[in-house]
C-alpha cells in the first residue's frame, strides 16, 4: 500500500507546483513534459516489468522499482533547469511501472479468491485517497515551503516501504531455476520504443504541434514501423514479453480490450470534469476537485462488496451490470440543466464510481485467476497496459472533440459577441478566468460553449462504455476459468467448491495453459 501511494502521490502532486516549478527553472513551452514523461515511462515499461516478474519473482521486481522512483525523487529535488526535472520524472516513472504492475500481481498471488476484492478495494483506496490529496498537499508544500519538498517527501514514505517489504515480504517463485528462460530484452527494447513513439504522438498531438503536421506523422510512422519490428522479434523469442498466448485467450483479450475501453472513458471525468466545473458552474478548484472525488469514494466501496454480486451472477454478467449501469450515468450527464448546482454531477460521479467498482475488479480478478504463477505478471501487466494506452487516446480524441466544439461555437458566435470572445482555444479558460473583462453576454456564451463541449465528451465516454460492454459481452467467456494452482485456494475460501458461475477449466477447449483445472 505504501509502494503504491507512491505512485499515485507523484501522479498528482506536482499539479498545484507546476507555476513554482516555471517560475525558478523556466520552460514553460515543455513543462507538460513533466506529466507526459512519467506516463510514457510508466507504461511502457508496465509488460517489461510483468514478465520479469514471472521470470525473477516479485520482491526484487518490486525492490527495483522502489529504488528507482527514491533515486528519481532525490534528483527531481535537486534538477537545475527544466530538461533535467522532465528526465528525472522519466527515471522516477521507471520506478513507477514497476510499482503498478507489481502491487497488483502481488495482490493475486497472497490472497484467494474471495478474499480478492477486500484487498483490491483498498489498495484501490489507497491510489484514490492519494490522488485526491496530491493536489491539495503539493500545494500546502510549495505554498509554505519550497517546490522541492514535493519530492523529497516520498524518501522517507519509500524508505518506510522499502524496509517492510525486505524485512516481512518473502517471495517464493514458483519456476524452477533451471528453467528459467533468458529475459527478451531486444523485445523488451522493442515495446519500450513503440510505446514511447506512439503515445508521444498521442500526448503531444494537437497541443505542441497540429495533428497533421511533419511531427505527428513522423512519430506515427515510426510507431507503426516499430510496432512490425516488435511482432517480428516477439515471434521468434523463446519467451517473449508480450507472448501470444496474451492475445488468443479469449479471457485475457476481452479484458485487454474491455479495460482499454475504461481508460478511454474515464478521461470525460478525470480530465474534463474539473474544467466544468469551474468554467459552467464557477466552482473555485477545491470545489471542483471534491465533484469528481466522490467517484473515489463510491468506486473502491463497490469494489469491496462486488464479490457478492458475481458469486452469484457470474464474473461476466457483473462486469456488464456494471458497465451498462456506466454508459447510462454517462448518458444522463448532457441531460444536466444549465448552469446547474454543483450537486447534479456530484451524484453522478458517485453513481458512476460505483458502477465501474463492480465492472473493473472482476475482470481484473478473473483474468489473474485463469493463469498461473509464472504467466499472472505478464497477465496482470497486459490489462494494466491496454487501460493507460485506452487514457492516452482518451484524451487525444476527446481533447480533439472539445477543441473542435468550441471551434465551431466560437466561430459562429453572433456578430456582436466577437470581438468580445477569445478567438484562440488556449485564452478561453484564461477569458473564464476574467470574465469580468467579458460582457454578460459574451461570457454566458462562453460558458455554454465549455458545457457543449464537455456534453459532447461525455456522449464520446458512453460510446467508450458500449465498446467495452460489446467486448465482454461477445468476447469474455460465460464463465471464467481457474487455473490449477488458484483452485485449492478458491475452493477452500468458498467452503470447498468455486462458485458455479465463475467455472472451472479451460474456455478454449483443452488449449489453455499448462497446469489448468479439467473441464467440469
Amino acid at each position: 500500500m505504501l509502494g503504491m501511494a507512491l505512485a499515485a502521490l507523484d501522479s498528482t502532486i506536482i499539479a498545484t507546483a507546476v507555476p513554482q516549478i516555471v517560475g525558478d527553472l523556466g520552460g514553460f513551452a515543455v513543462f507538460s513534459w513533466l506529466f507526459s514523461g512519467y506516463l510514457l515511462a510508466v507504461t511502457v515499461t508496465l509488460p517489461v516489468y510483468g514478465k520479469l516478474s514471472d521470470t525473477y519473482g516479485r520482491k526484487p521486481i518490486l525492490v527495483t522499482g522502489i529504488v528507482l522512483f527514491l533515486i528519481g525523487s532525490l534528483a527531481c529535488a535537486g534538477a537545475w533547469d527544466m530538461a533535467s526535472l522532465i528526465a528525472f520524472r522519466v527515471l522516477q516513472g521507471l520506478g513507477g511501472g514497476a510499482l503498478q504492475g507489481t502491487v497488483q500481481t502481488i495482490a493475486a498471488d497472497l490472497y484467494p479468491m474471495k478474499e480478492r476484492p477486500k484487498i483490491q478495494s483498498k489498495l484501490s483506496s489507497v491510489w484514490a485517497a492519494s490522488a485526491v490529496a496530491g493536489p491539495g498537499l503539493g500545494g500546502l508544500l510549495t505554498t509554505y515551503g519550497d517546490w522541492r519538498w514535493i519530492f523529497l517527501i516520498n524518501l522517507p514514505l519509500g524508505a518506510l516501504a522499502l524496509w517492510l517489504i525486505v524485512r516481512h515480504f518473502h517471495d517464493t517463485p514458483r519456476t524452477a531455476p533451471a528453467r528459467r528462460a533468458r529475459v527478451d530484452w531486444p523485445g523488451a527494447l522493442a515495446v519500450f520504443a513503440t510505446g514511447g513513439l506512439l503515445l508521444t504522438a498521442l500526448v503531444q498531438g494537437g497541443t505542441a504541434w497540429p495533428w497533421l503536421s511533419a511531427p505527428s506523422l513522423l512519430l506515427l510512422g515510426g510507431a507503426a514501423v516499430a510496432a512490425a519490428a516488435t511482432v517480428a522479434i516477439e515471434r521468434r523469442a523463446a519467451e517473449p514479453v508480450i507472448p501470444g498466448w496474451v492475445w488468443r485467450r479469449r479471457t485475457i483479450s476481452a479484458v485487454n480490450l474491455a479495460l482499454g475501453a475504461l481508460g478511454l472513458l474515464m478521461v470525460a471525468p478525470t480530465v474534463f470534469l474539473p474544467t466544468y466545473a469551474q468554467a459552467v458552474l464557477g466552482l473555485g478548484p477545491t470545489a471542483a476537485g471534491f465533484v469528481l472525488s466522490v467517484m473515489t469514494l463510491s468506486w473502491p466501496i463497490s469494489a469491496a462488496f462486488s464479490s457478492r454480486v458475481y458469486n452469484r451472477t457470474g464474473i461476466r454478467v457483473c462486469a456488464l451490470l456494471g458497465i451498462g449501469a456506466a454508459a447510462l450515468v454517462l448518458l444522463a450527464f448532457p441531460l444536466l440543466p444549465y448552469p446547474g448546482a454543483a450537486w447534479q454531477p456530484a451524484l453522478l460521479m458517485l453513481a458512476l464510481g460505483a458502477a465501474l467498482g463492480l465492472f473493473q475488479l472482476p475482470l481484473i480478478i478473473g483474468v489473474q485467476s485463469s493463469v498461473g504463477y509464472a504467466e499472472r505478471g505478464t497477465a496482470t501487466a497486459s490489462i494494466l497496459f491496454c487501460r493507460q494506452v485506452g487514457q492516452s487516446l482518451g484524451a487525444a480524441l476527446f481533447g480533439a472533440i472539445a477543441n473542435a466544439t468550441l471551434s465551431d461555437r466560437l466561430g459562429h458566435a453572433p456578430a456582436d459577441l466577437r470581438t468580445g470572445l477569445p478567438h484562440d482555444l488556449d485564452a478561453v479558460s484564461h477569458a473564464l478566468q476574467h470574465a469580468g473583462a467579458l460582457t454578460s453576454r459574451a461570457a454566458d456564451y462562453l460558458r455554454r460553449a465549455v458545457d457543449a463541449a464537455v456534453e459532447h465528451v461525455y456522449l464520446g465516454a458512453a460510446a467508450a462504455a458500449a465498446l467495452a460492454f460489446l467486448a465482454v459481452l461477445l468476447l469474455a467467456p460465460r464463465r471464467f476459468p481457474v487455473h490449477g494452482d488458484v483452485l485449492p485456494e478458491a475452493a477452500a475460501s468458498s467452503g470447498g467448491s468455486v462458485p458455479e458461475d465463475e467455472g472451472i477449466g479451460r474456455e478454449d477447449g483443452g488449449t489453455g495453459p499448462a497446469g489448468a483445472a479439467p473441464a467440469r
